[in-house]
């Protein structure tokens, strides 16, 4: 066989094959990780219990401006939107001090559940996050539709839940 027959059959296989690696790469990439959260009382909650919600999976510590920064904005959406099926999991990092975690949520009357990271898996299984604050938002059908490095623009935030919710009535 010619060069230039050898070619024109590898051309179409490589594209196959790259087409292939890219629809298998980008259908599973989407999928939130099937992690499972321990809340500070001591709750498991699974990823997968969450569907048919929109979830925002924070990482967050006590130790963070920007955190603290955004808390009351989170605090306040998450008690305008929860009752339409949304739905805030706040992850610890691991390196946040467990008694630091449960004063500020106790003094800061933190509406959500929040998780301790203490091995530091669940923030290893969201793309290993290392900044805080940094939130991910899952669909109704466990897919990270957004991921958020920094303080979240509650604007961009609330306008897309009026669009997966619906606005309220």
């Amino acid at each position: 066989m010619s060069a230039s027959g050898l070619r024109k059959l590898l051309i179409p296989l490589i594209l196959l094959a790259l087409v292939g690696a890219l629809v298998f790469f980008v259908g599973n990439k989407n999928s939130a990780p099937d992690v499972k959260f321990t809340t500070l009382a001591g709750q498991e909650i699974h990823m997968q219990d969450l569907r048919g919600k929109i979830v925002l999976v924070n990482f967050w510590a006590t130790t963070c401006p920007g955190c603290i920064e955004e808390m009351p904005q989170l605090i306040e959406t998450y008690k305008q939107y929860r009752e339409r099926g949304f739905e805030v999991i706040a992850v610890a990092m691991a390196y946040d001090p467990p008694n630091q975690v449960a004063n500020y949520t106790r003094k800061n009357n933190l509406p959500f559940p929040v998780a301790l990271d203490v091995q530091g898996d669940i923030a290893k299984s969201f793309n290993d996050v290392q900044l805080t604050p940094t939130a991910f938002v899952v669909d109704k059908e466990g897919r990270v539709v957004r991921n958020v490095v920094g303080v979240l623009d509650f604007k961009a935030l609330h306008a897309m839940l009026d669009e997966q919710l619906g606005k309220k009535s």
